[in-house]
């Protein structure tokens, strides 16, 4: 082992990477092609995996006996990107492939929330009830290719609602309603819907929010919605008179025919729902995926990677508006049961969600990389206060990179035999392309892996692979779930700008990755924020690891604002969120230099610290470093980002006013 690696917290022992589905798999693969592979050679597999594409993605179909009428060869009919055919010969549905095979008394969704008590729901019930939705659907005159708007919580009527889509071959999408009007609007009057399914309102935080104008609102904008179906949440009987095609949930049901569930087979590359990019400028990208990409990316992710078994638990803290929603419906597809909770995570205390998992048995704990980070800053104790937590097998992390404190908090306070994975991938592939894999050892603040089939890789300047080095993460050969096109981007000019204009053929995805010598990864960042200073480039990732370090500091943001001598570094502030009581003095400010100094380099310290109330983020909770650093260039907030796509839409004032001192103080040195 290198002198340099981090320490390993967490080896799978001989019987637990035995005992995998991902073993099974590879023994398999022995069996029926007569490859030399083992799960305990992870590299090789995942090597052959990229190496011979189509027999990778074969052997998938084959391993997860994928149901479909047509002829599954060639695998990939065009594989260029963009623009890859992946089965061509095909016709499936995503939604068949989840109800195959379960049992109707087995529990398939845990259920709870701020509105909710803690509830179980067998997969007769889903199945009952997702065939009810289909039936009032398809009365509603909804077919494939049809969309269904869904502005709804992450409940089990919104999972049923979907499923019930998909059944239909018509197109799913759906945001949270804790998005404003603008939002929404912006996302769903793009795919123009012909239904749009939503609550009277919702909790968060013990308050009630009432939704029924924002409603009215998204009616307004979308004049092709036919139907308007609410679904009671905070009333038992909403007064919906003031929706121009408003009706109650029931009323939906009632006109259905009461036949059972049924699917309708749609091409492999049929749309399956769209998502949406943070859409932090401009319209967001209406990014959509395939019923076939999607099903096989998700067999592949959530049974090999993820290794959900019979009688686990899954739960990932999410909303409706972020890809981890949808990433977690596709755990439906393994004989693992899914969590789900619709309220503030933080409500009243950070302690919910452990409550949650003893509750409930949660196996697999899904958050992100903030929420871990936010307990370790709070003092949480996970198995504090009685908490059974003897079922928890595996704690997920995503959203940002997870610190290496925030990786040794998880092993100090939920023990050594915890599996922790660290994942990346994005809204783009809705799937992590880097990250969890229960063969490999965990090393400290490192992600163990590339997926299978993801032929990932880090380019230097030149465009060279490169290891051991921070360079542009691409993806050099087709995943079935990449967009099989932007919504209303008919030349594909859009999706080409996105993903492929930097190299040709070659999908950048945007953020900084390094690739170990071990196999394992760790992402420093996104590229288009990383700051160079005196040609030492740095991602801000690694910056914000060194700041959030002092237990005075619970947030930060970090840019560097060029000037006008392009010889001269950029001005680099650094703004940071502070304890409740704590205040930036002077021996703060010398502490944050000093540990960027020491953990980062001489050329990154800031040249200015500022307390902020607040670190502007998107809904989903990116960090708005771009948009901050045009603003304190000059330009007017409102051109750099949306306001509604902000998680507060207020957080870029006092950015705003920070940019007009600077600019009045510029003009007053030169008068």
């Amino acid at each position: 082992m290198p002198a340099d690696a981090p320490p390993i917290l967490w080896q799978p022992s001989a019987e637990f990477r035995a005992s995998t589905n991902l073993a099974r798999y590879a023994e398999r693969l022995r069996a029926e092609l007569g490859l030399d592979v083992t799960a305990d050679d992870y590299e090789g597999l995942w090597r052959w995996s990229v190496g011979d594409l189509d027999g990778f993605w074969r052997s998938i179909w084959r391993f997860f006996d994928v149901q479909a009428d047509g002829d599954p060869e060639p695998v990939l009919g065009r594989r260029e990107m963009p623009g890859a055919d992946w089965f061509p010969h095909v016709r499936l549905n995503h939604a068949e492939h989840v109800f195959r095979d379960a049992p109707d008394d087995r529990v398939a969704i845990v259920e709870a929330g701020e509105l909710r008590a803690t509830r179980e729901i067998t997969w007769g019930e889903l199945r009952e009830q997702t065939a009810r939705i289909a039936a009032g659907l398809r009365a509603l005159g909804v077919g494939e290719g049809d969309r269904v708007a869904a502005f709804l919580p992450n409940i089990s009527e919104t999972l049923a609602a979907f499923f019930a889509t998909a059944s239909l071959g018509a197109v799913w999408s759906s945001c949270s309603p804790d998005f404003g009007a603008r939002t929404v609007i912006d996302r769903f009057a793009q795919i123009e819907p012909k239904v749009l399914l939503t609550v009277d309102g919702y909790r968060y935080g013990g308050r009630d929010f009432d939704k029924l104008a924002v409603v009215a609102e998204l009616e307004a904008a979308m004049p092709g919605v036919e139907h308007t179906v609410v679904l009671p949440y905070l009333a038992e009987a909403p007064l919906i008179g003031d929706l121009r095609a408003g009706m109650g949930w029931d009323a939906m049901l009632a006109r259905g025919d009461g036949a059972p569930l049924s699917f309708r087979r749609v091409p492999f590359s049929h749309p399956l729902w769209v998502l949406y990019s943070s859409g932090t400028t401009g319209l967001p990208k209406a990014i959509v995926q395939s019923h076939g990409g999607i099903l096989l990316e998700h067999l592949k992710k959530m049974w090999l990677h993820l290794d959900a078994r019979p009688g686990d638990r899954v739960f990932w803290f999410t909303t409706t508006g972020w890809m981890m929603w949808n990433f977690l419906a596709g755990v439906l597809l393994t004989d693992a049961a899914i969590v789900l909770y619709d309220g503030n995570p933080g409500h009243p205390t950070l302690d919910r969600l452990w409550d949650l998992a003893s509750e409930t048995g949660v196996t697999c704990f899904g958050t992100s990389a903030s929420f871990l980070a936010s307990c370790l800053k709070a003092g949480v104790e996970p198995g504090g206060g009685g908490r059974d937590l003897s079922r928890l097998r595996s704690v997920g992390s995503t959203g940002s990179p997870l610190s290496p404190e925030g990786f040794r908090w998880v092993y100090d306070h939920l023990g050594a035999d915890t599996w922790l994975f660290s994942t990346s991938g994005g809204t783009d592939v809705c799937t992590a392309f880097v990250g969890g894999c229960p063969v490999l050892p965990v090393y400290e603040g490192e992600l163990q892996g590339r997926s299978l089939g993801a032929d990932v890789q880090a380019f230097d300047e030149q465009g060279r692979s490169v290891v051991g080095e921070v360079g542009e993460l691409v993806i050099t050969q087709p995943m079935p779930s990449m967009p099989v096109a932007f919504w209303n981007d008919p030349d594909g000019a859009r999706l080409r700008e996105s993903y492929f204009a930097m190299y040709p053929g070659i999908w950048r995805h945007g953020d900084w990755l390094e690739l170990t010598e071990r196999g394992t990864a760790v992402i420093h960042g996104r590229s288009d924020s990383t700051i160079n200073r005196g040609g030492i480039r740095m991602g801000t990732a690694e910056i914000y690891r060194a700041v959030l370090a002092e237990d005075a500091v619970v947030d930060a943001l970090v840019v560097d604002v060029p000037g006008p001598d392009p010889t001269q570094d950029a001005w680099m502030p650094l703004f940071v969120v502070l304890a409740e009581g704590r205040a930036l003095d002077d021996d703060l400010v010398a502490a944050l230099r000093r540990r960027i100094r020491e953990d980062c380099s001489p050329r990154h310290v800031p040249n200015e610290v500022f307390q902020v109330e607040q670190v502007p983020r998107t809904l989903s909770g990116k960090v708005l470093e771009v948009p901050v650093k045009r603003i304190l260039m000059g330009e007017p907030a409102d051109r750099v980002a949306s306001r509604d796509s902000l998680a507060d839409p207020a957080a870029l004032d006092w950015f705003t006013a920070l940019a007009a001192r600077r600019q009045a103080a510029a003009g007053t040195a030169n008068a």
